[in-house]
């Protein structure tokens, strides 16, 4: 575990294992702990960091208000604390975001992002109609129904409980965070940047839906496409062996590439 300083606060992380750098972004209701199936799996093979951003799990909450903006920053920090390179970023839903604009911030430590369930806020006005659009359909839900199938929720009842429980060790919640869609990235942008973009979502995601993701991969020229069948926006938690070979697949074919 360790702490960087990212804007003078308190950032906290955990590295485990050793290998290609691998480095895990949680969502709105996740934090480091989120992580727990990913960790387990991945740290013989490869160097896994986990972060809380700044609202969320160790790190510092004491700010008036959380602005999304500032959580690039804090991947950026914990970057430059391990002095890690060739580094995939890999964010889950809001996290993507941060992911994203973390890797174009500092293009000399990040390889490449996964966009998991996410497009990482590109600002392009087809895909913000889409997103809407779904999101617009998702909220008709139930929270806990757009995040995991309802099969899941009744076969693992203990497993739905502890997903629940994650969020209430963060101060910041959905609600509270400003400026998440403010400012992303242009489609010109990313493809110019050299980044290795991977969407990985699931063809049962209520929250993006898989046309809306597939969009997004055609427009995003050179871009890697994931999309796993019967999974949902959670899959990270419902279906972590799917997720775990996903980015698995992502970094090998990265490592290989830098050999």
């Amino acid at each position: 575990m360790g702490v960087a300083t990212s804007d003078g606060h308190s950032i906290y992380y955990e590295r485990h294992g050793s290998g290609p750098p691998i480095l895990l972004v949680h969502g709105s209701g996740g934090n480091h702990a989120a992580w727990w199936q990913q960790v387990a799996a991945l740290r013989d093979r490869y160097t896994v960091v986990t972060v809380d951003l700044r609202g969320f799990g160790n790190s510092d909450s004491s700010m008036p208000e959380f602005d999304g903006r500032d959580f690039p920053g804090d991947i950026v920090a914990v970057l430059k604390k391990e002095d890690l390179t060739d580094v995939l970023l890999v964010g889950q839903s809001i996290g993507a975001a941060a992911a994203l604009r973390a890797g174009l911030s500092c293009r000399d430590r990040v390889r490449g992002v996964v966009l998991a369930h996410s497009l990482g806020g590109i600002d392009h006005p087809e895909l913000s109609e889409l997103v809407a659009a779904n999101r617009a359909e998702a909220v008709k839900l139930p929270v806990i129904d757009r995040l995991l199938s309802k099969r899941f929720q009744e076969d693992e009842p203990a497993r739905t409980f502890l997903f629940q429980q994650m969020g209430t060790f963060n101060v910041a919640k959905m609600a509270d965070l400003r400026n998440l869609s403010v400012g992303g990235p242009s489609i010109d942008e990313v493809v110019a940047s050299g980044l290795d973009i991977t969407f990985l979502a699931g063809e049962a995601d209520a929250v993006l839906r898989p046309a809306t993701v597939r969009r997004a991969h055609e427009l995003v020229k050179g871009s890697r496409l994931e999309l796993i069948p019967g999974t949902p926006h959670s899959m990270y938690w419902e279906a972590p062996e799917e997720f775990n070979a996903a980015v698995a697949r992502v970094r090998a074919a990265l490592t290989k590439e830098t050999a």
